[in-house]
């Protein structure tokens, strides 16, 4: 039995130094690859595609992550036997809807970097709830640097934590969150009560999530019609000493609101892991502001995390090439409320 035709197709992206097949595909996947299909020996650019293009008449699957180049219609047209796209990255708005118009199956392994998302936000809401951000700011001077003065939060036990957006991303940090004893409340128009029962979640409406929560934290997906919806009324209604986390988009909160709540309220806290634009302007408000932490888009998969991807991509391909039901196979539906 002849083995899958297979090649990888990337241009390189500006975040990253080096190879970006390299990076997502090292630690020994990029062999794997190389065992399990007939790959082609060389990474096939929009450059190089011209040229290539003779050799890969019999290319069956395209394995990709960052990077990977629009393919526009005569080039799907030299590939008349390709039937998969497996992308080792996030989402694929911009990219799989000429795949999809041609019947080619899509893969993403969103689920992937979500974990990471996921992860780190795990990691803020607990050391939140614990005020370690605002404790860690106090003890900066021997002044506050003890145990009776500087701020303690409420702790992880009982407290409410809000959900904004129960996507991928959303749920996987809900299941993260199980093993503590908080009460999640969640804010998404496409979750049912009886899925919110089934997740152990309160559901209820964005007003409610930023009033009552102790921490919220924002998962939006990133859509044109979600544009600053994060604005003065939500952040100034926040509880006492309550922290905000945004791992989402920068795009889908006021900051000039947020700027403003977060100056007459020192007792909030805001964690910033995306902001609008990225980075900050060298005049933006968020650097003067000493309850404000930035970071630099940080939570999702970097350096060992990226190799999940892979992982993920590379289980697909077999699933797919055995014939078994995909785990993320991206349909048209999916890819119309897709970030």
């Amino acid at each position: 039995m002849s083995r899958i035709q297979a090649a990888f197709f990337n241009d390189g992206v500006p975040f990253l130094s080096g190879d970006p097949i390299d990076y997502v595909y090292g630690h020994g996947r990029r062999r794997q690859i190389e065992q399990i299909t007939d790959l082609h020996p060389v990474v096939v650019t929009s450059e190089n595609f011209a040229e290539e293009a003779p050799r890969l008449r019999d290319t069956e699957v395209i394995f990709s992550t960052w990077g990977m180049p629009r393919l526009e219609a005569d080039q799907f047209a030299a590939l008349p036997k390709l039937r998969a796209f497996f992308y080792a990255a996030g989402s694929v708005k911009t990219l799989a809807q000429p795949f999809l118009e041609r019947d080619i199956t899509v893969v993403s392994a969103w689920a992937a970097n979500a974990i990471s998302v996921a992860e780190f936000c795990l990691g803020q809401i607990l050391l939140s709830c614990k005020g370690y951000f605002r404790n860690t700011r106090d003890c900066q001077t021997p002044d506050g640097n003890h145990q009776t003065i500087a701020f303690q939060g409420k702790g992880a036990y009982g407290e409410k934590i809000a959900i904004i957006g129960a996507g991928q991303i959303g749920r996987q940090l809900i299941c993260l969150l199980k093993p503590f004893r908080l009460k999640i409340l969640v804010v998404d128009p496409y979750l049912s009560e009886p899925e919110a029962e089934d997740l152990g979640v309160t559901k209820v409406s964005m007003a409610d999530a930023f009033s009552q929560a102790y921490v919220v934290s924002n998962h939006l997906p990133n859509l044109p019609e979600l544009q600053r919806v994060l604005d003065r009324p939500l952040f100034a209604s926040m509880r006492q000493d309550a922290t905000f986390i945004n791992t989402g988009r920068g795009a889908q909160v006021n900051e000039a609101d947020l700027i403003g709540v977060l100056k007459q309220r020192p007792d909030l806290m805001a964690l910033l892991d995306v902001t609008d634009p990225e980075p900050c302007l060298p005049d933006c408000g968020f650097y003067h502001l000493p309850n404000v932490q930035i970071s630099s888009h940080l939570a999702g998969a970097h350096n060992d995390e990226v190799v999940r991807m892979a992982d993920t991509v590379i289980e697909e391909f077999t699933r797919w090439q055995n014939g078994d039901p995909l785990r993320y196979q991206i349909t048209q539906h999916m890819l119309e409320r897709m970030a």
